[in-house]
Parts: structure tokens; sequence; C-alpha cells
């Protein structure tokens, strides 16, 4: 049980969990999720965190693609992003890197879903740790987080 699968169940969404031998030698692990669960890598999405300069805030795109720091900061409304120092991203979140879920973080960020999510019926993102993901409709994601969904990718 991790603090983003209890977040779902407290908030009664209905989701799927989906376990996967993780393989510590994986150069992506989202790629890897993908390819463990049968599913196409643009339904399964990584959780980025940035720093504004004056906190931090969280980027959800497909791990088939990339953060766009500039759609980003403009999403946000602010001049300038930078991707999140390593430690720092895992001070904020208490997450692992590979296993930092949008849910269940030690401090509410700011979120952004990218719109890409609006093409699947359900999307999947970790669950909390290296090998484990929710799956669960983009609607109750953005919901649960009070995420902005918008061109970031």
């Amino acid at each position: 049980m991790t603090p983003g699968i209890i977040v779902a169940e407290k908030a009664g969404i209905d989701f799927r969990i989906h376990e996967y031998l993780h393989d510590a030698d994986s150069e992506s692990w989202g790629e890897e999720a993908a390819a463990k669960l049968g599913v196409p890598p643009q339904q399964v999405f990584k959780t980025l965190i940035v720093s504004t300069g004056t906190g931090f805030a969280v980027g959800v795109v497909p791990v088939s693609g990339t953060l766009n720091l500039k759609a980003m900061a403009k999403t946000l409304g602010v001049r300038k992003i930078s991707m999140a120092d390593p430690g720092d991203a895992e001070r904020v979140t208490g997450y692992v890197l590979g296993g930092v879920s949008p849910l269940g973080q030690k401090k509410r960020l700011k979120t952004v879903l990218d719109r890409t999510v609006d093409n699947f019926a359900t999307i999947f993102v970790s669950a909390g740790r290296r090998g484990l993901e929710i799956e669960c409709a983009p609607a109750d994601l953005a919901s649960l987080l009070n995420a902005t969904v918008a061109d970031i990718s």
C-alpha cells in the first residue's frame, strides 16, 4: 500500500493496480512499464517535478514524450521553470525517482496533466514505487489532483 493508492481508495474512484517485476538495469522506467503492461507508451504517463524558482510543480506527460518547459511555465503563469534537482523531487514528493506518483505526495503541488490524457478512457501513472502502476480515468485523476489539463508535451 502506497500513499497514492490510499488517496485513490479514500476518494472512492474506480481504479486498478498493476504490478510488474521492475528491471533495475532498465534505462527508461516508463517505457519498461508500458512494455511489461502491454499498453502503448502514449497511455503511460510519467510524473515530472519542476522548479519555478519559488517552489515546485508537477507535470504529467506520456512516457513517449517530453515535457515542454516553456508550455509548462506558461500554464503555471511563471516566466521560467527548470527540472527539479532529483534530491529536491524526492524530498518534496516523498517518493523515489522512477516511482514518483502524482497522487499522495507529501505536499500537494500545482499539477498539470498533458492534454493527451483525453485520448484514453484510462491512463497509467506510477502508484508510488517502481513496478507499480495505477490505472484510472483521466477525469478522476484530474479531479483528485485539482489539476489543469493543457498542452505541455
